[in-house]
């Protein structure tokens, strides 16, 4: 389908957003908006009466190009495994790099993934890939000491430009893998930028120790102090106190990663939830994870949070509102809901795999039951993205690639 095309997804069996549950109703797309949701029909007809209908889901944490790690040093905890990872990324060659976010790309696209928060080093290679395959990303040189000098992060960084898919954020990794000056450069840069950081911070015990030790506060309290804290993305997040989140405006979530890794802790989603904080859900890595499937992830938020807070006040509706309208939210995209004006990014789901398929029961099908492998349709800014089967070719070219480069 064209951009600037309208048509119509006619009969869908259920449209299910966060909002909103409805029945064998249309929704016509025009250009790359929701015209309308009701009866009407426009342009070309696409049958969706075998389908369910949600908005694109965003992973709000990943980092593409570390698929070619799949597998590598599984089972050891964070400190041991980033300090092999490290040592095996000095390596890494930008083509490797490409070739691991294209195959992630393809891998997220194929899962209903329509928008991914990407850190890792090969933002150039990534907005390309976004451009070819239209889906939609933030990414940006990551801040880093042992890896690159800070002011040659900060030049490249300056060089990045937006695309209708790419836009550029600062990446810095963490509290513990930079000085202060360059955390502080890495402000300067987000500011005259006019973008956020996306950091990882209060991920493990150690850091909270290792904080409190050499600053004498706790990461997101030193973050605050650094007037850093309240333009960031704060990623994992399990070891924050009460207090701290009054300055937290953005946190994600990646609980697969967590519980894989050992870092414990307890990301306090129902009290950010509740303070009106934006709130949204990832992956991680393909090598922490290891899966780049948003339908696990959207299931294991709820698992995790239940088993650590012994209750069930976080419900499977709280995940979807985190995976589509928070995510779309966090990237300054009116997305996220299958509405009037809203942008054209959705997910269709084989209606058959989400038996009994019930209004009452159709959420937590879509949040406990479903898998990537549902997907059988993704649309993009109101372009047919991908459907099922599509890439398959160009994936085995690039896992051959890699055959050759594996560690």
């Amino acid at each position: 389908m064209s951009g600037n095309k309208t048509y119509t997804l006619v009969r869908c069996r259920f449209i299910v957003d966060s909002e909103n549950i409805v029945e064998n109703l249309n929704v016509i797309i025009q250009g790359n908006v929701i015209k309308s949701i009701g009866h009407e029909i426009e342009g070309d007809e696409i049958d969706c009466s075998n389908y369910v209908v949600i908005p694109g889901l965003i992973n709000a944490h990943t980092h593409s190009g570390m698929m070619i790690f799949r597998g590598y040093y599984d089972d050891s905890e964070l400190a041991d495994w980033l300090s092999r990872i490290w040592d095996e990324e000095r390596k890494m060659t930008q083509k490797v790099m490409n070739i691991g976010s294209e195959i992630s790309v393809i891998e997220m696209l194929s899962k209903g993934t329509t928008g991914f928060v990407d850190m890792y080093f090969n933002p150039e290679g990534v907005k390309e890939i976004a451009e070819k395959y239209g889906i939609r990303v933030e990414a940006g040189y990551t801040f880093l000491d042992s890896m690159m000098e800070p002011h040659e992060v900060d030049s490249r960084q300056r060089k990045l430009s937006r695309t209708n898919y790419f836009k550029p954020i600062v990446n810095v990794h963490s509290i513990y893998s930079t000085s202060v000056d360059t955390l502080k450069l890495a402000k300067q840069l987000a500011e005259e930028t006019e973008t956020r950081i996306h950091i990882h911070v209060a991920e493990t015990r150690n850091e909270i120790f290792q904080s409190k030790k050499k600053y004498g506060k706790f990461p997101v309290e030193f973050l605050h102090e650094l007037n850093i804290v309240e333009i960031s993305q704060l990623v994992h997040l399990g070891w924050v106190a009460n207090w701290e989140l009054e300055y937290v405006e953005m946190a994600t979530h990646c609980p697969t990663s967590n519980m894989k890794l050992a870092t414990a802790g307890f990301f306090p989603f129902i009290d950010m939830i509740e303070k009106g904080k934006n709130v949204t859900i990832g992956t991680d890595g393909p090598s922490t994870n290891n899966s780049l499937d948003m339908f696990r992830e959207m299931k294991n938020t709820v698992l995790l949070q239940r088993h650590s807070y012994w209750d069930t006040r976080i419900k499977a509706l709280h995940a979807l509102k985190s995976a589509t309208e928070e995510g779309y939210k966090l990237m300054g995209i009116k997305g996220g809901k299958i509405k009037e004006g809203y942008m054209a990014d959705l997910v269709l789901l084989d209606s058959d795999q989400l038996y009994p398929l019930k209004k009452d029961r159709i959420v937590s099908n879509i949040v406990y039951n479903a898998v990537g492998e549902n997907v059988s349709k993704v649309i993009i800014d109101g372009k047919i993205a991908y459907e099922r089967g599509k890439f398959s070719a160009r994936k085995k070219e690039l896992l051959s690639l890699i055959d050759n480069i594996l560690i």
